[in-house]
C-alpha cells in the first residue's frame, strides 16, 4: 500500500466520462486531473450534475473512464477487464451508501459477514473479524439485530463495519449522512474520522453538506464536470 508522502494512492489525468442518452452524448466528466494521497480524508462537493458520484464510481471501479489516466496504489484500473475490476473492488475497496444498502432479513452480524464469504477466511476467522468490526464501531449489543430493529443511525454504523471489515485501501462514501438526523449524521462523521485519524484508512466522501464536508482534510469542488478547486 502506499505510504503518505510518497506517490499519490489515486492519480487521474485529464478523466473524462461521458453517457448515452437518448442518442445523444451528455459528458458528465471533463478533463479531470487530481491526486488524492493515502491516508487522507477527501470530500468532493459540488451541486446536483456536478460528477461528484460518477467520480466516486470511476475511483471505486464501478464504472470506467472514456479517456485518461486512472491508477489507485499504481494499478491502472481504467484498463482492467469486468471480471479482473470486480476482484479488485472485493479486495481493495470499502462502500458506504446514502440508504444502507443493507439486507433486511439478515441480522448486524451477517450484513458485515458477507464480504468476507468471498475470501479464503475459515467460519472462526470471520466471526472474529466481524465481532472486532461491530465492537469497533459500538454495536456489540446489537449483533443479532436485523435493520428494521436498529435506528438509521446504527444501520449507517453496521454498513460501515461492512466497509472496513475486508481491511480495504479505500473506503468510498456516497452521501453517508444524507439519510440522518444531526445527532446521528455527527456520529457517524466522528466514526469516519476515527477510521481515518486512527487506522489511517482512505475515505472519499461524495457529500452535499458542508458540516459533513467540514470534516474532511480535503474539498475537492466540481461543477458542470469540471474541477473547480482541489489541493495543489
Amino acid at each position: 500500500m502506499t505510504a503518505p508522502g510518497d506517490a499519490p494512492l489515486v492519480r487521474i489525468e485529464h478523466l473524462v466520462k461521458s453517457y448515452q442518452r437518448g442518442g445523444q452524448v451528455v459528458p458528465v466528466l471533463t478533463d479531470i486531473t487530481l491526486d488524492i494521497q493515502a491516508g487522507d480524508f477527501t470530500a468532493l462537493m459540488g451541486p446536483s450534475g456536478s460528477g461528484k458520484s460518477t467520480l466516486l464510481n470511476l475511483i471505486a471501479g464501478i464504472d470506467k473512464p472514456d479517456s485518461g489516466v486512472l491508477q489507485v496504489d499504481g494499478l491502472d484500473i481504467a484498463s482492467m477487464s469486468e471480471t479482473g475490476l470486480a476482484h479488485w473492488r472485493a479486495a481493495n475497496v470499502g462502500f458506504i451508501f446514502q440508504f444502507y444498502n443493507l439486507m433486511p432479513v439478515l441480522s448486524a452480524f451477517e450484513n458485515v459477514e458477507l464480504p468476507l464469504l468471498l475470501t479464503a477466511l475459515s467460519r472462526r476467522e470471520r466471526r472474529e473479524r466481524v465481532e472486532l468490526t461491530l465492537a469497533m464501531v459500538g454495536l456489540s449489543d446489537r449483533m443479532d439485530h436485523t435493520p428494521n430493529e436498529l435506528s438509521g443511525g446504527q444501520q449507517q454504523r453496521v454498513a460501515i463495519a461492512r466497509a472496513i471489515v475486508t481491511d480495504p485501501t479505500i473506503i468510498v462514501a456516497d452521501e453517508p449522512t444524507g439519510d440522518l438526523d444531526r445527532q446521528s449524521a455527527t456520529e457517524v462523521l466522528a466514526l469516519l474520522q476515527q477510521l481515518n485519524r486512527e487506522l489511517g484508512k482512505t475515505i472519499i466522501m461524495v457529500t452535499h453538506d458542508a458540516h459533513a464536508a467540514a470534516q474532511a482534510r480535503t474539498l475537492i469542488h466540481l461543477e458542470k464536470g469540471e474541477l473547480i478547486s482541489a489541493p495543489a
